[in-house]
């Protein structure tokens, strides 16, 4: 089994569990966190079981290319959100985040804090040369979370985002290992 922590100022960014079941599945219950999210409301606590199941065996290959953390406070241990990281092909050195956060912990800089340490465990320790993001081009908050942590705006992808509001734009982000970061 892989243990990877990676350790922010606030927080401990770590593999997904099992028993991080009832704080994914209440994740994705709540419409606010939905909204520019294409993976929809679960039915129940068994189709995000169903979910997990597969981050948890992709986050437990010997060369993982696909993975998945739980975000929680360090000094409390609670469950602020998920974080994703996949790799493509190594030749190319690219990889791809996204993240889901709870909103009781919106407007805090857990989102942001994460993203920018996750940006230098790709460059740092995944050797990637490109980090992407992308967001529905009205999600504001998670705008201001990708360029606050030093990704580039390079595009906009028409109508690529099946949202319960109807097809979204995305805007496309990109950082690369050469480029400054603080």
């Amino acid at each position: 089994m892989n243990n990877i922590e990676i350790l922010t100022k606030r927080t401990r960014i770590r593999l997904i569990h099992f028993s991080d079941l009832d704080a994914i599945h209440n994740l994705h219950l709540l419409p606010e966190t939905d909204e520019f999210n294409t993976l929809g409301i679960p039915k129940n606590s068994e189709e995000t079981k169903s979910i997990i199941e597969l981050w948890i065996k992709e986050n437990n290959l010997l060369e993982i290319t696909n993975y998945t953390f739980a975000i929680e406070n360090k000094s409390d241990k609670t469950f602020i959100g998920l974080f994703g990281f996949k790799l493509w092909n190594k030749k190319h050195r690219r990889g791809e985040v996204w993240y889901k956060i709870h909103s009781k912990h919106w407007n805090k800089g857990f989102a942001t804090e994460a993203l920018v340490e996750m940006i230098n465990f790709g460059f740092n320790k995944l050797n990637l040369h490109r980090i992407q993001a992308g967001c529905a081009v009205d999600n504001i908050g998670s705008i201001k979370v990708i360029e606050k942590a030093g990704m580039i705006r390079e595009g906009r992808g028409r109508q690529i985002l099946p949202l319960k509001s109807g097809w979204s734009d995305n805007f496309e982000y990109a950082i690369l290992e050469t480029d400054k970061r603080d």
